[in-house]
C-alpha cells in the first residue's frame, strides 16, 4: 500500500501529514483522519493504513504544525497511566492555543488537498476524529457541508461547551451523517441531551452510543486506555458509516 509523508499548504504555513491509499491505480473517496491530543505518530499512521485498505485515500494531518513537525513532544513507545498526565500537561497549551479560526483555515486546506489529489474520486469525502479530533471533524463538516458526507467521532472531546463558539453550535450547518461513539464517562447525560437536541433540530442523520467498559482513548494501542474489542467495534461502525455515505471501490 502506498504511504508517504506530505506537506499541505495552509493559510498559516505547511502542515506535515501522513497519507495512505490502495495500490490499485484507481481513484477512491477521500478521508481526513484527525488525531487525538497525542498527535501524529505510528499508531495514527497504522489506523490510516488500515482504513485505506478498505478503499479510501486517507490523510492524517499534524494539526499542531504551527508549533513543530510531528512529534511535537517526545513520546514514549507506550503511554501508561504514570506518563500520561505529564505528556498531556505539555500538550494542553497547544490544544488551547488552537483557535476555531485556525481549525477552520486548516479544514479548508485539508478539503482542498483532497479535492485536488489525483488519487481521490470526485464524490463526497469523510472525516473521522479521535478525542479532540472529533471536534475538528465536526467543525470541518459544518464548514464544508457540500463536500463532507460522513463524520465519525470516537472517544470524542468536548463537543458541548459554554463558549460562544462551542462545536455543537455549528451543527445547524452540518449535512453529513454523524456517528459518535463514547467511552464510559466521556459525556454526562445532560450534556449528551444538549448535543442530541442540536442534532435533532438540524435534521442530521446521527447515531450516538457508548461502548460499555471502554476507557477514553480506547482506539489507541500505544496507550493504557487501549481496548481491542472497542477498537474493533469502532472499525465496524466507521466502515458501516462510510459504506453507506461514500462510494468506496
Amino acid at each position: 500500500m502506498p504511504t508517504s509523508n506530505v506537506r499541505i499548504s495552509t493559510a498559516d504555513g505547511d502542515c506535515d501529514a501522513f497519507v495512505a491509499y490502495p495500490d490499485d491505480g484507481r481513484q477512491h473517496p477521500g478521508v481526513v483522519m484527525y488525531m487525538d491530543v497525542f498527535g501524529l505518530r505510528p499508531v495514527l499512521c497504522q489506523l490510516a493504513e488500515e482504513l485505506a485498505s478498505h478503499g479510501y485515500y486517507v490523510v492524517a494531518p499534524n494539526v499542531f504544525y504551527r508549533h513543530s513537525a510531528a512529534p511535537v513532544v517526545e513520546l514514549p513507545e507506550f503511554i501508561d497511566a504514570e506518563s500520561r498526565p505529564l505528556i498531556v500537561q505539555q500538550l494542553i497549551p497547544l490544544l488551547q492555543a488552537y483557535s476555531t479560526d485556525e481549525v477552520l483555515r486548516d479544514a479548508d486546506a485539508f478539503v482542498e488537498y483532497l479535492t485536488n489529489c489525483p488519487e481521490v474520486s470526485a464524490g463526497p469525502i469523510g472525516v473521522v476524529g479521535y478525542c479532540m479530533g472529533a471536534v475538528l471533524a465536526m467543525r470541518t463538516a459544518a464548514a464544508h457541508p457540500g463536500r463532507v458526507a460522513a463524520v465519525g467521532g470516537f472517544h470524542p472531546g468536548r463537543l458541548v461547551t459554554d463558549a460562544a463558539d462551542s462545536p455543537h453550535l455549528s451543527i445547524p450547518d452540518v449535512r453529513a451523517a454523524v456517528d459518535l461513539r463514547f467511552a464510559e464517562g466521556d459525556i454526562a447525560p445532560e450534556t449528551l441531551a444538549v448535543l442530541e437536541q442540536a442534532l435533532d433540530a438540524a435534521g442530521v442523520a446521527y447515531s450516538c452510543a457508548t461502548y460499555p467498559g471502554a476507557h477514553h482513548g480506547y482506539t489507541m494501542s500505544d496507550t493504557g486506555a487501549f481496548d481491542a474489542d472497542a477498537r474493533q467495534r469502532h472499525w465496524d461502525d466507521l466502515l458501516a458509516l462510510f459504506g453507506r455515505t461514500l462510494s468506496a471501490s
